[in-house]
């Protein structure tokens, strides 16, 4: 098995920037209307769902961001490091002293982007 299929990088949801609660909460309702996936009201988010995250106010990447899963947070970061990715420490959280999701530098496609564990 090759580092990359051992950190397992997949999709985990889509985050849209949105102006206000009012506004996250109209979108996660769309989304549960149309393809049933169910609204979950978060302190700075509403989740539709495990797939759409709307924010409560926008925040980093000038559409929002993808958050993709991987195995071992720290594994991924020294990997992609490797490959010339370069990454904010600044937001990087931890539990337990393990780091649990960080975001890359870079923006893709007007997305911010960020690891997180599975």
């Amino acid at each position: 098995m090759s580092q990359l299929e051992e950190l397992g990088f997949e999709l985990r949801h889509v985050g849209i920037n949105c102006q206000n609660e009012e506004e996250a909460c109209q979108v996660a309702d769309r989304f549960d209307a149309i393809f049933g996936l169910a609204k979950k009201v978060g302190n700075s988010s509403v989740f539709a769902g495990t797939a759409v995250e709307a924010m409560k106010k926008p925040y980093l990447g000038k559409n929002g961001h993808i958050a993709i899963g991987t195995t071992d947070v720290e594994k991924a970061v020294e990997y992609l490091k490797s490959q010339g990715v370069e990454f904010d420490m600044d937001t990087a959280k931890y539990k337990n002293d393990k780091m649990t999701a960080v975001y890359i530098k870079e923006e893709i496609g007007g997305f911010a982007v960020h690891l997180v564990q599975k």
